[in-house]
């Protein structure tokens, strides 16, 4: 298995790579880091735990909504995002209030 240095929201990682998965693999990082810092110049949080736990469960939802289109990221850099409109963006909605309620006091995600 080879590894290979990549940035994730300005931060780098040494991940594991099985041999002739390099572009699948930056494709994955360049999709997570352009969720990532989506979140995080929102503004509307800061921790990166949380921009990791967002990042997730937006990519996760995207995966299972199949009526929904999928950011395509560039290989350059995270702003180059094409910004594809949700269809269904009221269930993404729904889905930010259920976790805000499971948060309780904790704090809000949005």
């Amino acid at each position: 298995m080879k590894q290979l240095e990549v940035q994730i929201m300005g931060q780098s990682y040494l991940l594991g790579c099985p041999e002739g998965g390099d572009a699948q693999m930056l494709e994955a990082v360049n999709l997570v880091d352009a969720a990532m810092c989506k979140i995080r110049d929102s503004g509307k949080v800061r921790a990166r735990d949380r921009i990791a736990v967002l990042a997730a469960l937006n990519l996760a939802f995207d995966l299972t909504n199949k009526d929904a289109p999928v950011l395509v990221p560039t290989p350059a850099r995270h702003s180059d995002v094409a910004a594809v409109p949700l269809s269904g963006g009221q269930q993404l909605d729904s889905l930010i209030h259920k976790l805000d309620l499971a948060l309780g006091e904790d704090g809000r995600l949005f």
